[in-house]
């Protein structure tokens, strides 16, 4: 898997009735026309299990929000710091990103410039530019201010890193990438909703939401999950792996379509956190170790994507979702 910003892992191997017969059947057979005569056919049976089925969905939704609750009193103390954690969070890859390839500047200049043909004066311009960006922009989007222009300036990072160091079409590339952008589309949301904010007028309650934002959000929700899939995709399944796979899977699924969005997102962090600090422990490794740099790279993206999943669990799947459909109806 190649990875952004370094050249280190450029080609390092990677290892988320017969004739027409109609006629009902008599006697003992477990004929559909034997209701009267086979109990396992009776229409009490067949509404019996009917009430069965919601039954078990009833208390399958009971316990759902039980655990949410729980979720939420747990997590009480720490609600309001959730977005500016998130925010971090979706950021620190960059920050990473950033005082890599400082810290690598020779290697940095010397892959571009020599094995990707770039013109050094270009290159040097461009690495210089790409770590102002990165720390101004991810500024911009800790502290909430001209997020917009924050978000545009690390968007640009992420799509020129794709082009100058030839990794466009690489498939691990461009799947963390998206997710990571899906964390970045989060926050433009939140940046609309914001501005709309401070348009209206004081005491009065906000309009109708006619503004992209939440598309925003949806498409921030579709992205952020990729990298749970590519995961998936490359595990090697054993019991406990297809567990939790399935359990992400599903988790996956409700928090694109916006049903127990929050707590979803909750456990996709728990299982993300937990995947991130037992297979990407960058910190075992000497830093002049090539698998040092691949790891920190990795434990870097997840960390932000569990920062835009935080901002689900704090603020809900948005406006395009069936929670939010569900308060109205």
């Amino acid at each position: 898997m190649s990875i952004r910003g370094t050249s280190r892992f450029h080609s390092m191997p990677i290892s988320l009735g017969k004739n027409n017969d109609y006629s009902l059947p008599l006697g003992n057979s477990d004929g559909p026309g034997d209701y009267g005569r086979n109990p396992k056919y009776s229409p009490s049976n067949y509404f019996d299990s009917t009430a069965s089925d919601e039954g078990f969905l009833n208390k399958l939704q009971h316990y759902s929000e039980k655990v949410d609750t729980f979720l939420g009193t747990v997590g009480a103390p720490i609600q309001p710091y959730l977005p500016v954690l998130g925010r971090s969070l979706i950021v620190a890859t960059f920050f990473e990103d950033g005082f890599r390839i400082f810290s690598q500047w020779e290697d940095q200049v010397s892959y571009i410039w020599s094995f990707r043909g770039f013109p050094r004066f270009i290159t040097v311009l461009f690495l210089a530019l790409n770590i102002v960006l990165m720390y101004v922009g991810s500024i911009s989007v800790i502290t909430h201010k001209k997020l917009i222009a924050g978000v545009g300036s690390l968007l640009f990072v992420v799509v020129s890193q794709a082009l100058m160091y030839g990794l466009f079409f690489n498939f691990s590339f461009f799947v963390r990438n998206l997710s990571v952008i899906g964390g970045l589309l989060m926050v433009v949301s939140d940046a609309f909703v914001h501005d709309r904010r401070l348009l209206s007028l004081p005491g009065l309650p906000l309009m109708e939401d006619k503004d992209s934002s939440k598309y925003f959000q949806l498409a921030g929700r579709v992205l952020m999950i990729l990298l749970f899939l590519a995961y998936a995709m490359n595990e090697r399944f054993t019991f406990g792996t297809s567990f939790g796979i399935t359990i992400g899977l599903i988790s996956c699924i409700l928090v694109v379509i916006g049903y127990k969005a929050r707590l979803s997102a909750a456990v996709l962090v728990i299982i993300l956190l937990y995947r991130n600090l037992t297979s990407n422990q960058y910190w075992n490794f000497d830093s002049s170790n090539p698998i040092y740099d691949f790891l920190k790279y990795e434990h870097f993206q997840i960390l932000s994507i569990i920062g835009g999943l935080l901002l689900v669990v704090n603020s809900g799947a948005g406006a395009l979702s069936i929670d939010e459909k569900k308060k109205i109806y």
